[in-house]
């Protein structure tokens, strides 16, 4: 094998020689056709900062060596946001970062939470670095922005510019929902970055991010944008790429040809706590938005309507009569919320939202969050076949309240699941219902075959078969005795606080 490419490299020598001038002419039409990034970094580079962040410790505890070569700052962030241990013989105590979907890239553990106090520190207090990462200078006046997991549970935030220059920056507001955090430096005449606008960004087209990867600031890094809206479980609609961003980019800016900012970095998907070619940007619309909020009142004020929703399926929306699987399903209504009070219902699906489409579940919360509470709002939901427009008064939101356990349910004498589905049920007394806040259902008390293997469990409550709101045991064995064994049929069903909607293809059952 050696042998062999060592010929080919040879014959390619040989007709190198030969052809002089062919190479050039093809190096030279290749160098034409690739980007050239040299002036959009001289331009952006000067607005792109680095941050560093501190905590106090107590100068009593023990304070041992490093290990050789590992710094106390950069190496001590990379130890706890891809370990969730601290520095090896740091006083620090042990943190868990978490780390949901290959985890955030730099700055320390968790979202969000105050920090940045500039108050004296205490004689016996030392400062220990907690963190580093990135960001880009908003405003001539010293407004910063960066990733509000960046500067979490900092004593002190410091700013270091590209001349060199450090401040001590103070704390303007956090967003843990968006991971999106605004600080402050006194300081005046500062180069800005342009605003891009992120809704014109498109697929394949090249980006460069700069930051402070492990603490080396300034580093340029560049690729292509793989994919737009991707859903990654938070708020917002991340900008994949393919740029190479590591612990520390956190906060800086994804950068267009333009030399317009399109992005935060914020996290990345990796099994290693490092690069592995996908990385994840928070459009720069939304984190505008939510920048222009803190730097008014220090806070983010959103609407809510007080429900949970998850993913339309195809086989929801097959087993519904949906035209295609679109919209939020309505898992759970909060009591006494807008969304209760407009009627809307588990099993629901919101289609539209003041006449816009909500072609997924995570576009409604967007919707509903850059309402202002107290606007009035019309809600289009799908319904047993139907559409209707629901009229609600959009709330402010609050924040997240640890959701209730369970109900404890007696338990039901074993029986078989012999119908169509293969479920047994029995009826809910009257003052359960109540209790549960339901209008209606059953509750499985056995589970055979296509319920079983689409993950039904004994205890969960059977709400609705096909449009048929269940009102008894006695109604839902009527129902499920002529369900059509080739179609299949979507059950509402409820376990715990949380409703959705189970396809499931029944059974053929002889009579």
């Amino acid at each position: 094998m050696t042998t062999f490419s060592l010929r080919k490299f040879f014959a390619a020598a040989v007709v190198a020689a030969c052809l002089p001038f062919a190479p050039h002419t093809a190096s030279a039409a290749s160098a034409a056709n690739l980007p050239d990034f040299t002036d959009l970094v001289d331009k952006v580079g000067p607005a792109v900062v680095n941050i560093r962040t501190t905590t106090r410790v107590t100068s009593g505890g023990p304070r041992g060596a490093l290990p050789p070569g590992m710094d106390d700052g950069d190496m001590s962030e990379f130890f706890r946001r891809f370990f969730g241990i601290p520095m090896p013989q740091s006083p620090q105590s042990p943190q868990s970062p978490g780390m949901p979907r290959g985890g955030n890239n730099g700055g320390n553990g968790g979202s969000g939470g105050s920090g940045g106090s500039q108050d004296t520190p205490d004689s016996n207090d030392l400062e220990q670095n907690s963190g580093v990462g990135s960001g880009f200078i908003l405003s001539a006046d010293g407004y910063v922005m960066t990733n509000a997991h960046v500067i979490d549970d900092a004593d002190t935030i410091y700013v270091t510019l590209t001349d060199k220059r450090e401040f001590k920056a103070k704390l303007i507001g956090v967003d843990e929902r968006t991971d999106v955090a605004v600080v402050k430096i006194s300081a005046a005449n500062l180069p800005t970055i342009t605003i891009g606008d992120s809704n014109k960004v498109r697929v394949g087209e090249w980006v460069v991010a700069i930051g402070s990867p492990f603490g080396l600031e300034n580093t340029v890094t560049a690729g292509i944008v793989s994919a737009k809206g991707r859903d990654t479980g938070d708020y917002l609609p991340f900008i994949q790429t393919d740029v190479a961003v590591n612990p520390g980019n956190s906060g800086g800016p994804l950068i267009n040809m333009q030399g317009e900012v399109i992005g935060i970095n914020s996290q990345i998907y990796s099994r290693t706590g490092g690069f592995m070619g996908i990385s994840f940007a928070i459009p720069i619309d939304e984190a505008m938005r939510v920048a222009d909020q803190l730097k008014a009142s220090g806070k983010v004020v959103r609407g809510r309507i007080a429900v949970a929703i998850g993913e339309v399926t195809k086989d929801v929306a097959d087993s519904l009569g949906l035209p295609k699987a679109q919209g939020a399903l309505v898992s759970s209504v909060e009591p006494g919320g807008p969304a209760d009070k407009a009627g809307v219902q588990p099993g629901d699906i919101i289609l539209k939202f003041n006449g816009h489409s909500v072609d997924t579940a995570t576009d409604l919360p967007r919707m509903v969050g850059d309402t202002k509470p107290g606007t009035k709002a019309t809600i289009t939901v799908w319904r047993k076949g139907q559409t209707r427009d629901l009229p609600v008064t959009i709330a402010e939101m609050q924040p997240d309240k640890t959701s209730k356990g369970d109900q404890k349910k007696p338990q039901p004498p074993k029986q078989r699941a012999t119908n169509a589905l293969g479920l047994a049920v029995s009826d809910i007394p009257a003052d359960q219902l109540r209790a549960l806040k339901l209008r209606n259902g059953v509750q499985i008390d056995a589970v055979d075959g296509p319920a079983a293997r689409v993950g039904l469990q004994k205890g969960d409550i059977v709400l609705r078969v096909g449009d048929t709101d269940i009102t008894s045991a006695k109604q839902f064995d009527e129902v499920t005795a002529h369900l059509d064994s080739q179609k299949m049929v979507a059950l509402l069903v409820r376990r715990g606080e949380n409703t959705q909607f189970v396809p499931i293809r029944p059974r053929s059952v002889q009579k």
